[in-house]
């Protein structure tokens, strides 16, 4: 889709500025969001082949050019009913963690630039708590938009896609490392594995921020109190897609600093493509990589932290 990409391009071409592109679009009438830099097309929905003893939630598989890709059906898998009018369903296709989807959804609504600022994290009574699938809650022009955790989704119906601890055993034996290594995830299910990777690595003093401005502000705590920042961080693992502060923002703060620019900062998302290094690199990032690759994770942790 030539207006979608075209739009990344230009989103791209900026750093640290705390925006984004949410695309919306619905399902049975609920209104939900997907960052733009994770959509790579957008098509009528069109048959797709069954496949036999594959998860419920997948609805099959088809191949528009020349890659097969697998259909979520995303209604069933949100527990809402399916389209009035199936004729006029819509296949968003992505691509993050390496992975390409399509995520069947009824209708598409729009495309609109939002701060992460605007973003809340969602009630954990209303949306599920830690097994939820909603990573915030945006506000615009009076709408709520209910961003869904697309990477928790897949993993939830193909777990082999997403971090894997027993990854690390090809690393061989490890010291314990008390090095206190900052990790900014808001998703739950991914912050989870990410800490017992890590403590399965050796690093066993890791210290979880829910997004950007929490470490920030930890951040500026440390400096005002005139703790040692190298004693009190040694790395930073960053996701980039936060409520309130994203990565990319978060990077550019530290490296902007005086004080805190000598702390490595990794970015660890499922975003990490060419176009996204380049925003990273602008940034001051130390290292970018894709999730779900643990392994490489650990080992640029263990050169930055020398």
């Amino acid at each position: 889709m030539s207006s979608t990409n075209a739009t990344q391009t230009d989103i791209l071409l900026e750093s640290g500025t705390n925006e984004f592109e949410i695309m919306e679009f619905t399902i049975a009438g609920n209104l939900f969001g997907i960052n733009v830099a994770k959509v790579r097309e957008i098509m009528m929905a069109c048959p797709v082949t069954p496949m036999q003893k594959s998860h419920p939630d997948i609805e099959g598989i088809f191949k528009p050019r020349t890659e097969v890709i697998t259909v979520v059906d995303l209604a069933r898998h949100l527990k809402l009913p399916p389209s009035e009018e199936g004729n006029k369903d819509i296949f968003v296709i992505t691509n993050f963690n390496n992975l390409m989807f399509a995520f069947h959804v009824h209708a598409v609504v729009g495309i609109d630039r939002i701060s992460w600022t605007k973003i809340q994290k969602p009630d954990t009574i209303i949306y599920g708590g830690e097994e939820g699938v909603a990573t915030g809650i945006a506000e615009y022009d009076n709408r709520l938009i209910t961003i869904l955790d697309f990477e928790k989704i897949i993993a939830e119906i193909s777990p082999q896609t997403s971090i894997q601890a027993s990854d690390l055993d090809k690393l061989g034996d490890r010291q314990r490392s008390d090095k206190p290594i900052f990790v900014v995830e808001d998703s739950n299910l991914l912050s989870k594995l990410i800490i017992n990777s890590l403590q399965k690595a050796g690093y066993v003093n890791t210290l979880k921020f829910d997004n950007g401005q929490e470490a920030w502000d930890f951040l500026t705590d440390l400096k005002t109190k005139g703790h040692s920042i190298e004693s009190s961080v040694s790395c930073i693992v960053s996701d980039i897609e936060m409520p309130l502060m994203d990565g990319h923002h978060l990077t550019k703060l530290i490296k902007d600093d005086l004080m805190l620019k000598g702390i490595p900062v990794i970015l660890f998302s499922s975003l990490i493509n060419e176009e996204m290094k380049k925003k990273g690199l602008e940034v001051g990032a130390n290292a970018q990589i894709s999730k779900p690759e643990i392994v490489k994770l650990v080992s640029l942790i263990d050169s930055l932290t020398v």
